[in-house]
């Protein structure tokens, strides 16, 4: 087959930059794509060309870096010891790039002046480097921000110009050798010690780990990186009260040589499945003192006295929830990163698919007039594992968008003591970044495993970038929330929402309507008023069905798929209220085994509402991009084709959970092949769409990591390459002989130690007699 060549003047790549080979089946589908990716490319940047210019800029003072420091080349051959200091060298080198870029010194709030790590440059350059995260990451991620959301004015000035200069490099300990999710059960206690009784001048804190379950344990940059931890612990007074949890800074380095000080005790948890550059540690606190100061403050105080007093303005308790705001920024930020992780995967498993042929076509021959193979992309069962997963890419990327900038708002009104942000509105986005991070999170971690399988034999390979894309995204699943126990905080912010429709409580229902509970409404007062018995048996039924002579053509509409899903979360919600109130009224139960036998039903009611946000919002992004006309970079063409990434992934998460539907009646059985026509269809339509939206996502070479997924689609050579690389094979001697030869094969295949030597050789016959 003949090659397609193409000029390159993207800034990424080196000066000057020869013609590119381009796979001849990647050249063509690039040639038909039915819209621009360069546009899509403009509007994930932020709606302009200018905007991905300066990105790609940004990702060139990596990508070219003349240090070579940045290299991943070399990486799966390394031991996690040599990956973290190699981490902690990058780190130095991409804070002097950002010093002499001038990243940071533009006019920015007072308490942000010369701040790097909060700018958008900083993460774009981070997410660039394309490796396990950096071992300071946890710095910028939780310890600043906890500092800038629940410390004073005056301890702010003091200890984020130091957090600017990376002389006080921190971390959030709060996870515990024996408690995670349940924060109430942490065992870790600041007591208060007054100058009296033998505390520093104005009172300090004592902070101690009572038992060994009570050792800090998972907190990334804790091992050996930070020198300084925001240590979660229990506040007793100096009354002897205990207060419940606060957050405390608490020193565990010296700044001067960084050893441990008094009473500290920190290292590394050990090798773990991926995320091998931080050193997620432990730490054993053994009556350390800290100043009284180093409280947080900005919502509670202690005085010298050890009186422990709340903030006025910081005691409502929409304002109490502060302190939780900074976990749900994380879990926002782990939603929205996880569009690029399965748009990452989604490149390299569909680049690979099209250039990958197995199995003949009868129906094509190639120049030689024999049968020609299959692109595999081209069958259906590689359609549906991958074409799906791309539109949910999209999906997430416009859901994370929108929760974190609501996530925003909703803070900065927090802090600044706004009354509009009632105990409802924090629940609601509680409850939101909950079921979303519980359910993108799981499907994103399974839509890259599935990329893996989808590459057939060499998904296996290392150099596939799939395994250690998967490796190290699978933490996600478990950090900030376990997926498993996130539903049931959803579910109880759900329930109240049931309760209220149930009370008839009109002014209270108004606090709703700006919630992204506020579409369950209308179908949970429809739902009431046909089924007047909430208690009765049996499930839900909905009041909205697919009319009983459907069409494809009524799958394939956006708003009629958008009430589908309504009512599949509001009857299931609804469901688990009748469970609950069932169990508790016929059997007797107590409230917390009628709580435990509805998990289940809790789950499905939770993944129902992440479904349908992720769709809503992916339709209201498309919308307002429609409404903005010719000011938007996406014309009618990028618009449609998005908009079939919308209806698919919607029949696809349809399909998959079809007994949702079936149960409640939306679509009954004899509906279920038109159904999967319109899915088949609507795969159809986005098939010329799929390199071309991989093409969009914009990600270069050196961010991929991936013999399979590279731009020019040539493959194979560069598994061959990586293979070459391998130590095994580097080490081998002139001759190729390799390593341990001479230590132990040679005793076999030259010595023959394993010669079976028989009686009529002078040897034993058989084992028998040795036994």
């Amino acid at each position: 087959m003949s090659a397609t060549t193409t000029s390159n003047t993207d800034p990424r790549h080196p000066y000057p930059t020869p013609p590119q080979t381009i796979n001849p089946d990647l050249a063509a589908e690039r040639a038909s794509a039915p819209f621009s990716p360069l546009r899509i490319t403009h509007f994930l940047d932020g709606g302009s060309a200018s905007l991905t210019d300066r990105r790609r800029r940004l990702e060139a003072l990596i990508i070219r870096d003349t240090s070579g420091v940045f290299s991943n080349d070399d990486n799966h051959y390394l031991h996690r010891t040599e990956r973290h200091t190699r981490a902690l060298a990058k780190f130095v080198r991409l804070v002097e790039l950002c010093r002499a870029a001038g990243i940071g010194s533009h006019p920015r709030p007072p308490a942000l002046e010369g701040e790097i790590t909060s700018t958008k440059e900083f993460q774009t350059l981070v997410a660039t480097l394309s490796d396990d995260p950096l071992p300071t990451s946890l710095h910028w991620v939780m310890f600043v921000p906890n500092i800038l959301t629940l410390c004073d004015a005056e301890q702010q000035s003091l200890w984020l110009p130091l957090c600017r200069d990376f002389k006080m490099i921190g971390c959030y300990a709060q996870t515990e050798l024996g408690h995670g999710s349940n924060i109430r059960a942490l065992e870790t206690t600041a007591t208060f010690l007054k100058e009296i009784d033998g505390g520093a001048e104005g009172g300090e804190w004592v902070v101690h780990s009572p038992t060994l379950t009570s050792a800090k344990f998972w907190p990334g940059t804790l091992g050996k990186t930070a020198n300084h931890a925001m240590v979660i612990a229990r506040l007793i007074d100096g009354e002897g009260i205990d207060r419940g949890i606060h957050n405390f800074l608490v020193p565990l380095r010296s700044m001067e040589d960084h050893s441990l000080l008094e009473g500290v005790e920190t290292g590394d948890v050990g090798p773990k499945i991926g995320y091998n550059n931080m050193d997620n540690g432990f730490c054993r606190f053994d009556h350390v003192r800290i100043p009284r100061r180093n409280m947080a403050m900005r919502f509670a105080t202690v005085d010298e006295e050890g009186v422990y007093r709340k903030v006025e303005g910081g005691a409502s308790e929409a304002a109490s929830k502060v302190a939780y705001i900074t976990m749900m920024q994380v879990r926002a930020y782990i939603i929205h990163s996880s569009n690029e992780a399965l748009a990452m995967a989604c490149t390299i498993a569909i680049r690979y698919s099209t250039v990958r042929r197995q199995g003949y076509n009868a129906d094509e021959n190639d120049a030689n007039n024999s049968p020609a193979e299959f692109q595999v992309l081209d069958y259906r069962q590689q359609q549906y594992r991958l074409l799906p997963l791309l539109a949910a890419s999209y999906a997430i990327f416009f859901t994370g968008r929108h929760v974190l900038s609501r996530l925003n708002r909703i803070e900065q009104q927090l802090v600044s003591g706004a009354k509009s942000i009632t105990k409802t509105v924090v629940g609601d986005i509680h409850a939101t970044t909950s079921a979303l991070k519980s359910y993108v999170t799981t499907f994103t971690a399974d839509g890259i495993e599935d990329c893996r399988k989808a590459c057939g034999g060499h998904g296996f390979l290392m150099c596939s970038g799939l395994v250690e894309l998967s490796n190290t995204y699978l933490q996600s699943c478990t950090v900030e929330g376990d997926n498993q126990m996130l539903p049931q905080q959803v579910i109880k912010v759900l329930l109240k929402l049931v309760g209220v429709i149930q009370s008839g409580d009109e002014a209270a229902l108004k606090d709703y309507e700006a919630t992204d509970m506020q579409y369950l409404i209308q179908p949970l007062q429809s739902l009431m008023q046909s089924n007047n018995d909430i208690s009765c048996d049996g499930p839900s039924k909905s009041t909205f069905s697919f009319p009983a002579n459907t069409s494809e053509s009524d799958f394939l509409s956006i708003p009629t798929l958008l009430q589908a899903y309504q009512h599949r979360t509001a009857c299931l919600l609804l469901d688990v209220t009748t469970q609950l109130q069932t169990s508790l009224s016929d059997s007797h139960a107590t409230q917390q085994k009628a709580w435990n036998d509805a998990l289940l039903s809790m789950a499905r009611a939770s993944r129902a509402h992440a479904c349908y946000i992720l769709l809503r919002d992916f339709s209201d992004g498309l919308e307002e991009e429609k409404a903005k006309g010719s000011k938007s970079c996406l014309g009618p063409e990028e618009i449609q084709v998005l908009s079939q990434c919308l209806v698919l992934l919607g029949l696809y998460w349809m399909d998959q959970h079809l007994s949702d539907f079936l149960q409640i009646g939306v679509v009954s059985s004899k509906q279920i092949p038109v159904l999967r026509r319109a899915l088949l269809r609507v795969m159809t339509d986005l098939r010329p769409s799929a390199v071309a939206l991989c093409d969009a996502r914009d990600f270069a070479d050196f961010r991929l990591k991936s013999a399979l997924g590279k731009y020019d689609g040539d493959v194979y050579p560069a598994i061959m390459e990586a293979a070459r690389r391998d130590p095994l094979n580097v080490k081998s001697n002139e001759k190729g002989v390799g390593l341990g030869y001479e230590e132990s094969l040679k005793k076999l295949i030259v010595d023959g130690v394993g010669e079976y030597r028989g009686k009529k050789n002078g040897g034993v016959s058989g084992t028998a007699s040795r036994l």
